[in-house]
């Protein structure tokens, strides 16, 4: 792989990810380009966590229980919601509140549990880094 490539899955984290840990790049939303992170606002964190496919908000609240999804392990971690630049929130999902973009209402681009008001995660494969 090419050193200036980044793979889909966030593999080569050498670009993205400072030395104590942090993001080098501003994190934006991949379908309208919406600044979601500024640059050093977020730690890298692994998490196994399960997020529901790509949608629009309206079809992310329902609690069927045959989702479509994926399970997502590279995550930036943020432990302040008012440390976001633009993220919007769906409606309590069991325990869950998941992430979106605030200006195009795409989604989940990262998870948050309501018993742990400290940590909200932001799926590296789910966003874009500029």
């Amino acid at each position: 792989m090419d050193s200036n490539q980044e793979s889909k899955d966030g593999s080569d984290r050498s670009e993205l990810v400072s030395e104590d840990g942090k993001n080098t790049k501003s994190v934006l939303c991949q379908r309208c380009g919406c600044k979601v992170l500024c640059p050093g606002m977020a730690v890298f964190a692994e998490k196994e966590l399960f997020l529901p496919a790509m949608q629009k908000k309206r079809s992310l609240n329902s609690t069927e229980d045959s989702v479509d999804g994926d399970t997502l392990t590279s995550h930036w971690l943020v432990d302040d919601m008012y440390t976001f630049e633009n993220v919007g929130f769906t409606k309590d999902v069991g325990r869950i509140k998941y992430l979106i973009c605030a200006d195009c209402e795409i989604g989940p681009i990262g998870w948050h549990c309501l018993d742990d008001k400290k940590c909200f995660y932001v799926a590296l494969e789910r966003v874009n880094h500029a």
